[in-house]
Formats: C-alpha cells, sequence, structure tokens
C-alpha cells in the first residue's frame, strides 16, 4: 500500500510542461524513425541531381549511413527537447559526435570498392589500365587510411592527447617492432606481389609446397584454391620468397612421346610410319606447327625408339589433357592401321644346369 501511495505522489509531482516535453520528444524521435528514409532519399537528390531511379540511390554509399544518422538525430534533438544537462547532456553530445565520425567514415569507404559507381566513373574518366589486383589493394589502403583517420578523430573528441599517446608508441617502438615483424614482411611481400605481378587472381601457380587457383591476394596474404577443393593462404612474406611457376603465363605446353617398335619391324614401314604420323601432327588444329618432330630416335636391345616431340597450345590443365587424349589416338590408329607391333620391356633370364655340373665335377 506504502508502494502505491509512492507512485501515486510521483505522478502528481509530474508538471504538465514536463509531460508535453516527452511527449513532444517521443514525436520527434518517431518523426524521424519514419522519415528518415526521405530525408535520405531528398538530401542525396540534392547532390545527385542526375540521379532519378530511387533503387539505385537506395544502393549507394551514403544512403544507410544518412538513414542510421537521422534517426540517431531524432534521438539526440529528443534529448535537447527533455533538457537534459550537466554530464548526462555531455556524453549524449560525445556518443552522437561519436557516431557521426563512425557513420561518415562508413560511407566514405564504402565509396572506395571495386563495385563502386564513384570508382568505375574516376576509372573510366581518367582512362586507368590499372589491373584488378592493383585497383583492389590501393581501394584497400584507402579505406585503411579513411578508418585510422576516423580513429584519431574519436580519440581527440574523447579529449585523449594524441602527443602523449605518440610519447607512449616510441617507449615502445621496441616491442612493437618486434612484434610486428612478419606484418611488415607479409605486408611488403603482398606490395611486391601487385607491383611485380607474378600472377593474378585466376592464375594457375604452383610454389615449393602448393599448387592451384589463386583466389584473392590481400594484404597479408594470398589464398590458393588447390585441386583438392582445399583453400591455402600462404602469407606474402612467404612467397616473394619463393620460386612461383605460373602454369597460366605459358604460351605453349610440350607434349613428348617415345614410340618403341618391334626389331624386325622393315625400315621402309617406319619411314612410312614416321612419315604418316608427322603429316598427322601437322594437321592438327592443337599442334603447333614450328616445334613438330617425328625422328627415328635409336635403336635399343628392346626395340626401335621413334621420338615423337610437339608443342600445343593447349595452355591449361584440362584442355591439354584432351589435346594430348586425341594424339595419342590418332597415334594408336596410325600403328594400327600400319600392322605395327609395338616392342615391350623384356628380360633375359639364363638358368644354370646344376646337375651338368656337379658330373662334371665327379668325372
Amino acid at each position: 500500500m506504502d508502494k502505491l501511495t509512492d507512485i501515486m505522489n510521483y505522478f502528481k509531482g509530474i508538471e504538465l510542461k514536463q509531460v508535453i516535453d516527452f511527449l513532444i520528444a517521443i514525436a520527434v524521435v518517431i518523426f524521424f524513425y519514419i522519415f528518415s528514409s526521405a530525408l535520405s532519399y531528398i538530401l542525396i537528390r540534392i547532390f545527385k541531381r542526375k540521379k532519378t531511379d530511387k533503387e539505385r540511390i537506395k544502393k549507394m554509399p551514403f544512403y544507410k549511413p544518412l538513414k542510421i544518422f537521422f534517426i540517431i538525430l531524432g534521438v539526440f534533438i529528443a534529448t535537447k527537447v527533455l533538457q537534459i544537462s550537466g554530464k548526462a547532456m555531455e556524453v549524449i553530445t560525445l556518443i552522437f559526435r561519436i557516431l557521426c565520425t563512425i557513420l561518415f567514415a562508413k560511407a566514405l569507404a564504402d565509396c572506395f570498392t571495386p563495385n563502386s559507381k564513384t570508382m568505375k566513373k574516376l576509372q573510366k574518366k581518367f582512362a586507368t589500365n590499372t589491373d584488378d589486383n592493383r585497383m583492389n589493394f590501393i581501394l584497400k589502403t584507402a579505406r585503411v587510411i579513411i578508418y585510422i583517420l576516423a580513429v584519431l578523430i574519436i580519440i581527440g573528441l574523447i579529449g585523449i592527447n594524441l602527443n602523449t599517446i605518440l610519447a607512449g608508441l616510441g617507449i615502445g617502438s621496441v616491442v612493437i617492432t618486434l612484434a610486428a615483424q612478419d606484418t611488415a614482411k607479409n605486408l611488403f611481400g603482398g606490395v611486391m606481389i601487385l607491383m611485380d605481378k607474378p600472377f593474378v587472381i585466376g592464375d594457375w601457380i604452383q610454389t615449393t609446397n602448393y599448387e592451384g587457383i589463386v583466389e584473392d591476394i590481400s594484404f597479408r596474404s594470398t589464398g590458393i584454391r588447390t585441386f583438392d577443393n582445399s583453400l591455402v593462404n600462404i602469407p606474402n612474406g612467404v612467397l616473394s620468397n619463393e620460386a612461383i611457376i605460373n602454369w597460366s603465363k605459358m604460351e605453349k605446353r610440350k607434349y613428348k612421346l617415345t614410340l618403341k617398335l618391334d626389331l624386325d619391324t622393315p625400315v621402309e614401314v617406319i619411314q612410312r610410319l614416321t612419315s604418316k604420323i608427322y603429316f598427322m601432327l601437322i594437321n592438327d588444329s592443337n599442334v603447333i606447327n614450328d616445334d613438330t618432330y617425328v625422328k627415328f630416335d635409336e635403336i635399343e636391345p628392346d626395340g626401335i625408339a621413334i621420338m615423337i616431340y610437339v608443342f600445343t597450345d593447349s595452355v591449361d590443365y584440362a584442355s591439354y589433357l584432351n589435346a594430348k587424349e586425341h594424339i595419342n589416338r590418332n597415334i594408336l590408329q596410325i600403328v594400327e592401321n600400319e600392322g605395327v607391333k609395338l616392342s615391350y620391356p623384356t628380360t633375359t633370364v639364363l638358368l644354370r644346369d646344376t646337375e651338368k655340373v656337379k658330373a662334371k665335377k665327379v668325372k
């Protein structure tokens, strides 16, 4: 009963002006919440008069941050209406400024993305030929700089002296340097990879321990999708110091085969066979004719060696296997049509007659 009385006395003590201020504050918050999308749209339209499509405006980097800003602005104005003062108002103002800084940094950073309309217009305007890897690196660097500046601004808003922080960094610079050695090594390795371009995203590369398709090149590491479908992230510092084979940069692939014929194969048949195989190869669409050789190479104990040496323009592994299979099938077809027998590795085994050896010894 006493608690009920206290509650009733509390409400009796509330003045009409306080009630009106509270209702106005709620109305302000609701207004900005409901019309935040419309206000964001109108503000963007003021600066982007050519943008008439509402859906395109909603996809712009500043649209969502502006929408959140207007909601926060409504809450901030509501606190002003409620006439909050003292330390509480100072904290609210500080939070409002920090949130505005974060939203602005987020919107500005989103402008520096590969799919950003702004960046596409700049590339088109200045006709830059920068490849995707370099452009991604530049955009990532720009975003990092924006967020670093935002952090420094927030530190200043909080009231922390930057000189004190820098002095503290000076004292602990040795520790930070030792701890960041690998990070710095990987960062500079990434810069060297992007500058020298030993490979780009989509290339098939082979390192000392891994082989696969490059999926991503970031500040710290490079992602390679191996042929067993696992993703390997290799530090850029390691890659920049390793020998890398870029199979995608090949202009042609070598195909070499040694065909062993039976020792009894007549010379005329050998000549006819090599001529037909050579003619088949130079007329194959996958074979580069400039370096095609079909030669009677060697006479070996187990057969006559015919060397077949060609290059194919089927560079990627899948098409190379298809070209190789096609050439092998045609070679076997020619051998079969000529009735030539292929030789196989043979081993001659001499058996010693131990009984005769014993008889000779007895005599």
